[in-house]
């Protein structure tokens, strides 16, 4: 026999009422009341049917294979469950020109849209976007409202780190040169860099994923830096196993820090020193805010940022002066 709505209630422990309001009404509920009605929809089988106030969502991303995009996507696919709204996703490869395109037919189709890290020049997405409801996630468009995940306070105590472990140069690892993130973060490191009198070299542009850190990382041997700030952690990570390959070691040779904090960062050897961005947290804000667009609520603040931290591990290590016969002390990375 199917699952009736009077086995949800008595699975959740809530009254009949309140449990047709978690699919109807749930801006009526405490979220961990909704939350709670919603599981037991899913343990006995419930089939819910789509409500009148049900949106479509168009969510584009530059990859889907990339852990960060597929982070975000789960996100804003949980937070979309309570109202039962329907998600489109859509992956450009990578290419500004097929994002337009994108942008531009997804748009005729949805209620609206939540294009993350856009590849495009903000001008260009703001012409294919025209008058759909749409909120960037980590990119700025004129117009539109943005959710930024903002890495400054976290790379602000990833430098301050690496200046107390005793390195002077590091060297950045940068991702896709139409990123808004690249940008940001090599303008981050270039001040403070300059701020703790440290010196910073870049290796060039480079995949976001570990393939484009695996191509970086003879340059990275080459750099004459201490340590490597990579562009996410699977850039740090394909830096880590090309440095290896060579018969370097981290953190013996060269301290490596990514950016993100994926789960793969805490199980990988050595642990990743990372920071941490609030990749959760931005699907769901987007999705609050792109639902608001569409049902015309106003909206005062056009960005948004959420704060990052620094979550240090083995990947990073102080700095020793070694003597060398032919000359004065030098510096080299301390192996743990």
């Amino acid at each position: 026999m199917a699952a009736t709505l009077k086995h949800v209630a008595a699975a959740a422990g809530v009254s009949l009422a309140t449990a047709s309001r978690a699919f109807k009404e749930a801006e009526l509920l405490a979220p961990k009341t909704r939350e709670r009605v919603l599981e037991a929809a899913i343990t006995v089988g419930y089939d819910v049917p789509l409500s009148s106030r049900s949106k479509t969502i168009g969510v584009i991303v530059p990859d889907i294979a990339n852990s960060v995009y597929a982070a975000l996507i789960k996100s804003i696919q949980h937070s979309a469950w309570s109202g039962r709204h329907r998600m489109l996703l859509a992956d450009t490869n990578e290419d500004p020109a097929r994002e337009l395109e994108i942008i531009e037919s997804l748009g005729r189709t949805v209620d609206g849209l939540i294009i993350c890290s856009p590849r495009s020049e903000g001008v260009a997405v703001k012409q294919a976007i025209g008058q759909i409801p749409a909120v960037v996630i980590n990119g700025q468009v004129p117009g539109a409202i943005s959710v930024l995940m903002d890495v400054r306070q976290g790379l602000r105590q990833a430098v301050e780190h690496l200046h107390a472990l005793g390195h002077r140069s590091f060297v950045y690892v940068p991702g896709p040169a139409t990123a808004w993130a690249n940008r940001t973060r090599f303008k981050a490191l270039s001040e403070l860099a300059a701020e703790w009198n440290m010196s910073l070299s870049t290796v060039g542009n480079h995949a976001a994923s570990i393939q484009g850190g695996l191509a970086a990382a003879a340059a990275v041997t080459a750099s004459g830096a201490t340590a490597v700030v990579a562009y996410n952690d699977l850039v740090a990570l394909g830096v880590e196993s090309g440095i290896r390959s060579m018969g370097y070691t981290c953190p013996g040779d060269f301290s490596i820090l990514g950016i993100d904090d994926l789960d793969i960062a805490a199980v990988s050897d050595p642990g990743l020193t990372s920071v941490r961005m609030a990749i959760a947290q931005s699907g769901a804000l987007g999705l609050e805010l792109i639902l608001g667009l569409i049902d015309r609520k106003p909206q005062t603040q056009p960005q948004f940022l959420l704060e990052s931290q620094l979550i240090v591990r083995r990947s990073t290590t102080a700095v020793a002066p070694v003597t060398d016969d032919a000359g004065p002390p030098s510096i080299t990375a301390a192996a743990t």
